[in-house]
């Protein structure tokens, strides 16, 4: 099996159903569902009421440096507990199942040295699979399979520390992959990425077929998704087609850089 076609038997088996949508259709909760999630934090409220239902396979959750999108993330990837309403992802509550929610949803994070955890690749990869109840045998093959299917088998026992930001960001994604979620969050996965790395990344995300959503400042980046949201302040000021809300969110933040906004400070 050549390596184009070994990466696509990954990403297949990663994916999600093609049909209605591209959402599991075996089973009957949206991929993606907030019924009206609020975070406090200290008494400050960080996210306010967001409430979400969409099987789209390509969501952008638009906003500002501060908007609560990142913490958004964390929330629907069951990292943070909401401190009011319910998050599920494909039916599964990601905050009170976490062995399901490793299964469910995986989140990539901007800057990878705040996810990676081993000193190796191999070990890296492995992590997610044992703590979903897999064997070391188990997790071991599941690692081969996923480092053939990018062609990187001989990163196996390679160093994180050797490689550049570009492919321990690769590393993170293939560890995602490897646990075959059904939806991955992407925290403003392009950061700090030089051109020619963020290009490469852009092809690999267009061929996982599993759903995304993709957290950014840049709606040039999401233009051609699905779905979007679009919060402020914690709260959403608009959703729907991706186009649209990409064009209305960068209408007004021209109209906010056409003043001083820096002279305000938010809180």
């Amino acid at each position: 099996m050549g390596s184009f076609a070994q990466a696509r038997w990954l990403l297949d088996r990663a994916a999600l159903p093609t049909g209605s949508g591209g959402f599991d259709v075996t089973h009957p909760s949206p991929l993606l569902a907030l019924d009206g999630v609020d975070l406090v934090i200290d008494g400050r409220a960080i996210l306010r009421g967001i409430t979400v239902q969409s099987d789209a396979c390509r969501i952008a959750v638009l906003g500002r440096n501060g908007s609560g999108k990142s913490t958004l993330a964390r929330v629907i990837a069951g990292l943070v507990p909401s401190t009011g309403g319910e998050v599920r992802v494909a039916g599964v509550d990601v905050a009170r199942d976490r062995r399901a929610a490793l299964g469910a949803v995986g989140i990539l994070f901007q800057n990878p040295d705040h996810q990676i955890i081993f000193p190796t690749v191999g070990e890296e990869l492995a992590f997610g699979l044992l703590q979903m109840g897999q064997t070391k045998v188990q997790a071991a093959e599941g690692v081969a399979d996923t480092l053939a299917a990018f062609g990187k088998g001989h990163w196996h026992d390679a160093a994180i520390h050797t490689l550049s930001q570009g492919q321990r960001q690769l590393v993170c994604l293939m560890a995602i992959l490897a646990m075959r979620p059904k939806l991955i969050l992407l925290d403003e996965p392009f950061a700090g990425l030089d051109i020619p790395t963020a290009l490469h990344l852009t092809r690999v995300l267009a061929r996982v077929e599993a759903g995304i959503v993709h957290i950014t400042h840049d709606p040039r980046t999401i233009a051609a998704y699905d779905h979007a949201l679009w919060i402020d302040e914690g709260a959403v000021v608009a959703q729907g087609p991706a186009v649209t809300v990409a064009g209305e969110f960068e209408a007004r933040m021209q109209e906010i850089g056409a003043r001083d906004d820096l002279a305000h400070i938010s809180g």
